[in-house]
Order: structure tokens, then C-alpha cells, then sequence
């Protein structure tokens, strides 16, 4: 009797599609690891009763009467609705004002604004300001060893408190999302924001890297200027793909992003046994917002893609392209030397992405499922495919049918390592 075939349901936004192998593919799918079911107020509860470096949250904050409380926006998973329900009892009589930590991101929409604050959000409206990059008024705060000069929201300095709420994930070229995040460059001026983002051209911005990843490194430079500059009192938490939180920190801003990344990583680092020819890499939301969120499920499994593999994206971007800078920069040139000669020497916000792109593609095939236009795909230096099912069957026909497939089924936050490599 022959084996039965496979089976695999992909999420394409609102959409599922069936992909349907024979058995007799060397096939690995990594699904994401789920939290176990734990009370969320509880974790977060003792968070918040046992901080790190700080007294107790309802003793630490009675001291201060100006708190500002910076959020993230909506392309973040971080459970702020729910974390502002179990703190603002201890903030309503206070003078407590909100920023949304955009970075180079727009401000939130009317049903952001109402996903991101919940239950607070009418009550509070009238004092949530969104940073804009570009516009908002920043004070300077001081230069890092990489010559980035660190200009914040000026916000921070009329607050006599700080409390970014912030959640931790792999990033494809700071390591990691969350903590010193929150505020760099989450609130910071359009130009330093660049200025970090350059360095990410460099081999060791990658995923999980802190220690000699130049953009890291910038990033703990402008923390240790935020620790001698403001009173900080971080939330932090780790949630599964799913959003059910998994873990949470709170207090000291450095220590708290330092203790969550270990439970950060048996949630989101996948060992495998060995390099795959192809890889189905899937954008969940909130990544699969646009394509340019969407690149970081390329970024997250690159490393365990063979020269000349093929990967496959697959995403809704349901906000269609995005910034679209690095397409800009990849319009204007053909050659991949220039592109990475361009992004060195005279960088603009974005077009890092380019530069990945085009590294990527220097040493692989990259084919894209989503529901963009055929020719802005191919502006993008990737394949457009209509379905996945399609674009497995012809990727086996160029790799073999003995070719090892890996199936990643949240690539914007799990970061496959192989183990024998």
C-alpha cells in the first residue's frame, strides 16, 4: 500500500491554502512553540511585584508624578492593551501622559489606537501623542562610540518617569527586538534612526547576534545614555506566535531585556538537522502587514538556505509594499555591486533592505507568494508565484525531488540554526 501524501495547511492572511506532498519528500515543517496556558495576570503581576533593580511598581511609581508610558505600535505583537489594564490603576491619579513609539513608522490609525490601548483608550485619548520621526520635537542625548548622535522625543525629558512597555523577539539585524528598542528608535529622530540603521549592512547584523553585531551595540551605547539621563521602569514580555505570553520582566531596562532572552529563545530558535535547498518561509500578522515587514521572514532563515537554494516567501502584505525606498534604490540600479556600493556610502533609511535583498539574491533564488501585483515582485529582485503549491512543485523540479525542504510556519520571528553546520 502506497504512504498516504501530506497534507500541510498554509495561512496566506485571511486564506488557508493546502499545500499536498508525497510522502517520500524529505520535508521538515517548524511550527511555532506554543506558550503554555499560564494566567497572564499572574506572570505579569509578579513582574510588576518583583522588578529587577527597583522597588515593587506600586511603591516605585508613587514616587513620580509625570510618568510617561511608551508604547509600541501596531506592527508589534506586545500585549499593551492588556499590560496598561493591570497597571493604570496606579497611574490614574498621576499626571501620566502615552507616546506610541513609532519610529520611522506612520502614527496608528483611529482602530490602532483602539487595538494598542483597549480598555483605556476613551479615557485616556486626549493624552496620547504619537512620535513622528521627523516632526515631533527631539532633544539631544548624547553620541555612541559609532558616531551615531542619539536626539529622543522630547517628551522623556518632561516626564519624570519612563515606562516603555515592549516585547521580545528575534530581529533580523539587531538580534532582538524590545528593551532599549522601545526608546532607540522607537522615539528617536529621523537621522539617528538612520544612522543605527546603516550599520546594518554589516555580516554580523543578523538575528539573535548581540555581542559584535555593530547595530546592537549602538543600540546598548544609547541605553547606557538612558539609564544616566532618565528614571526608567521597563515592562517586558516574551509571547508565543499565537500572542499568549509566555514570560515578563520589569524594572531596570538593560536587565530585564537580558533575563527574557533566553525565554525569548525556546520560543523562537528551531535547531534542524542540516541546510535546506528550499525554504517556505510564512509571514504571520502583524509582519505580513507589507512587504517591507515581510522581508524579515527572509532574513530570519536565510542562514540555514544553501548557496543557490531556492526560498519562497509567502505573504498577504496586506498594506501592500510599504516604505518603499529600498525599491527606489533597486529600481535605480541593476548591478548589486552598485546597489551595495550606493547603500555603504550614502544611506537613506530603507535602504538596508535593499542591500539584504540583493545579498540574497546574489547567492540564491528568491520567490515570492503574496497578493502584490505581479511588477512590483519582480521590481523586489523576487519571482512572483500565485500559489504555493505551484511554486513548491517547480522548485522541486529544479532542486530534485530529494532536495530538503524546510517549511517555516512563522518565519517573522523563528530563526531556524542548523545544528551540524
Amino acid at each position: 500500500m502506497k504512504n498516504q501524501p501530506m497534507e500541510i495547511p498554509l495561512p496566506i492572511g485571511d486564506e488557508l491554502e493546502i499545500l499536498t506532498v508525497p510522502d517520500s519528500w524529505k520535508i521538515k515543517v517548524i511550527h511555532p512553540v506554543q506558550a503554555p496556558n499560564r494566567d497572564f495576570t499572574q506572570i505579569v503581576d509578579g513582574a510588576l511585584a518583583f522588578p529587577l533593580n527597583a522597588p515593587p511598581f506600586p511603591r516605585f511609581i508613587s514616587e513620580f508624578k509625570y510618568p510617561l508610558v511608551v508604547v509600541n505600535d501596531a506592527t508589534r505583537p506586545t500585549p499593551t492593551a492588556s499590560i496598561l489594564k493591570a497597571i493604570y490603576p496606579y497611574l490614574r491619579e498621576r499626571q501620566t501622559r502615552f507616546l506610541v513609539a513609532t519610529g520611522s513608522h506612520r502614527a496608528p490609525t483611529e482602530g490602532e489606537y483602539r487595538l494598542i490601548f483597549g480598555d483605556i483608550y476613551e479615557t485616556v485619548k486626549n493624552r496620547i501623542f504619537a512620535h513622528d520621526a521627523k516632526k515631533s520635537p527631539c532633544r539631544f542625548l548624547g553620541r555612541t562610540g559609532y558616531g551615531n548622535e542619539i536626539w529622543l522625543n522630547g517628551l522623556l525629558w518632561e516626564a519624570d518617569v519612563v515606562i516603555p512597555v515592549g516585547s521580545i523577539e528575534p530581529h533580523y539585524f539587531a538580534g532582538y527586538t524590545g528593551g532599549r528598542k522601545s526608546l532607540m528608535p522607537g522615539v528617536a529622530r529621523y537621522d539617528s534612526i538612520e544612522a543605527n540603521h546603516h550599520l546594518a549592512v554589516s555580516s554580523s547584523a543578523k538575528p539573535l547576534v548581540i555581542e559584535g553585531n555593530p547595530v546592537a551595540e549602538d543600540l546598548a551605547q544609547a541605553e547606557a545614555l538612558m539609564a544616566d539621563t532618565f528614571n526608567i521602569f521597563a515592562i517586558m514580555t516574551v509571547l508565543d506566535g499565537g500572542g499568549r505570553l509566555y514570560a515578563a520582566a520589569a524594572g531596570d531596562l538593560m536587565e530585564s531585556f537580558r533575563l527574557l532572552l533566553p525565554r525569548a529563545d525556546e520560543l523562537f530558535v528551531a535547531p534542524v538537522d542540516e541546510e535546506a535547498d528550499i525554504i517556505v518561509t510564512v509571514t504571520r500578522p502583524p509582519l505580513d502587514i507589507d512587504l517591507y515587514q515581510s522581508q524579515k521572514s527572509l532574513e530570519n532563515v536565510r542562514h540555514v538556505l544553501r548557496s543557490d537554494g531556492i526560498i519562497i516567501l509567502v505573504s498577504a502584505c496586506r498594506q501592500g509594499v510599504g516604505p518603499a525606498k529600498f525599491l527606489e534604490l533597486l529600481d535605480e540600479m541593476s548591478s548589486p555591486e552598485a546597489i551595495m556600493e550606493r547603500v555603504k556610502s550614502n544611506y537613506k533609511l530603507g535602504y538596508h533592505k535593499a542591500g539584504k535583498i540583493v545579498e540574497l539574491t546574489a547567492r540564491s533564488q528568491v520567490w515570492a507568494v503574496t497578493k502584490l501585483p505581479d511588477d512590483l515582485v519582480l521590481r523586489a529582485r523576487m519571482r512572483p508565484v500565485k500559489r504555493v503549491a505551484r511554486a513548491v512543485e517547480e522548485a522541486v523540479k529544479v532542486k530534485g525531488t530529494q532536495a530538503n525542504i524546510l517549511i517555516v510556519m512563522d518565519g517573522g520571528i523563528t530563526v531556524p540554526i542548523a545544528v551540524s553546520v
